[in-house]
């Protein structure tokens, strides 16, 4: 698109440096005097200001432009009405399309050399205006190829960019797809290792505390391998979030604020702004692990009393808030936790936020923000 619209201004130039050249050398020739070889040179000069020197010329013709190339026009008519077709320079910049510019251009120049003519032997034979009449015609022909052949290469350009954008969308499509099926092999293979070797640990331990349920080191083992197993279980959970599978983001947040409310009895309760809409899975995905991240911590650290999960649906940003009344903690001298740092940088990766507000004694709240991306295919 660039490039067409640097041959439209030089195809424009070109032809008010040629108009211009052609109406007025021979009115300059028959006059013989100074002023009007100034208001020619004035007129070409006032273009150049418009049109050739600013960076970026103007979209639109400044009106500026046509008051002045209007005057200078005028004042060449009234030294001599052969300066009459030189008008058209002032109005180059309006019709440059290709059938605006070659009807203009037929027009006048057909139109002008008969008046010319006339003006200089009092008369005009029908052979004449024949002949002008056919070069009139051929112009007009010339003009709709070279207008159609325009409009033809403007369509294939229009198609060769919706094919493009259509194989940027099936890579991006099969990206995803790929990245949900390496996230899938994880999930399984986490849950045929670690989480299953930390089921079998977890069931050692309670065996051997049953016959020594004294041992302290015995019991802080138990608690480890129970803390690993549950974490474990998360991480394949926020690898594969099946709670997509069967519902969409704002079901599954209230299942995960249930489920909070259900096992610890802390007031936790889900709310939805705006209206909601389809979402890409990957944003959907990204935000339920955001989700499940901050209610994690909430269980292990906050002590909190009540829990809010708030879904935003805003015009092109869809933003989730996870606000708890807890103990807080200082962002300034407390390090993030490793879960926290992983989903910064995975809403990052895509052209998201996630930021962490608190203090101590004021409970905290994580805000996740993504791009409101729709499915392909989905408005």
């Amino acid at each position: 698109m660039e490039s067409w619209e640097r041959s439209r201004r030089r195809w424009q130039h070109a032809f008010f440096t040629s108009w211009l050249v052609l109406t007025s050398a021979g009115p300059l020739a028959e006059a013989g005097q100074a002023l009007p070889l100034a208001l020619v040179a004035g007129l070409a000069a006032w273009y150049a200001v418009w049109f050739v020197l600013r960076t970026p010329p103007p979209d639109d013709v400044p009106v500026p432009y046509v008051l002045g190339g209007g005057l200078l026009w005028l004042g060449l008519l009234a030294v001599d009405s052969s300066f009459l077709v030189v008008a058209l320079c002032v109005l180059v910049p309006y019709c440059m399309d290709a059938v605006g510019v070659g009807l203009v251009a037929v027009v006048s120049c057909t139109g002008g050399w008969l008046w010319h003519r006339f003006h200089a032997t009092g008369s005009v034979t029908w052979s004449e205006v024949t002949t002008t009449a056919l070069m009139a015609v051929s112009g007009a022909i010339a003009v709709g190829y070279i207008s159609a052949m325009a409009r033809q290469s403007d369509e294939r350009k229009r198609l060769i960019d919706q094919l493009h954008a259509a194989q940027e969308a099936r890579a991006a499509a099969e990206r995803q797809a790929g990245v949900a099926a390496e996230r899938q092999r994880l999930a399984r293979d986490i849950h045929d290792s670690l989480t299953q070797g930390f089921a079998s640990v977890v069931m050692l331990l309670e065996a051997a505390q049953a016959t020594l349920p004294d041992n302290k080191h015995l019991t802080q083992a138990l608690r480890a391998a129970r803390e690993n197993l549950a974490e474990s279980r998360r991480v394949v959970g926020a690898l594969r979030p099946g709670p997509l599978d069967e519902c969409g983001l704002p079901e599954a947040l209230r299942r995960l604020s249930g489920r909070l409310a259900d096992e610890t009895g802390v007031d936790a309760h889900t709310v939805i702004t705006g209206t909601p809409r389809p979402l890409e899975a990957q944003v959907q995905a990204e935000l339920l692990r955001v989700a499940q991240e901050a209610v994690a911590n909430v269980r292990r650290h906050a002590r909190a009393r009540q829990v809010t999960l708030t879904l935003s649906y805003m015009e092109d940003l869809i933003v989730l808030d996870v606000h708890d009344d807890g103990d807080g903690f200082d962002p300034g001298r407390t390090a993030p936790g490793h879960g926290l740092s992983i989903m910064r940088e995975r809403m990052e990766q895509l052209g998201g936020t996630l930021l962490v507000e608190s203090a101590p004694g004021a409970g905290t709240t994580v805000v996740a923000g993504l791009p409101a991306v729709a499915p392909s295919g989905v408005r």
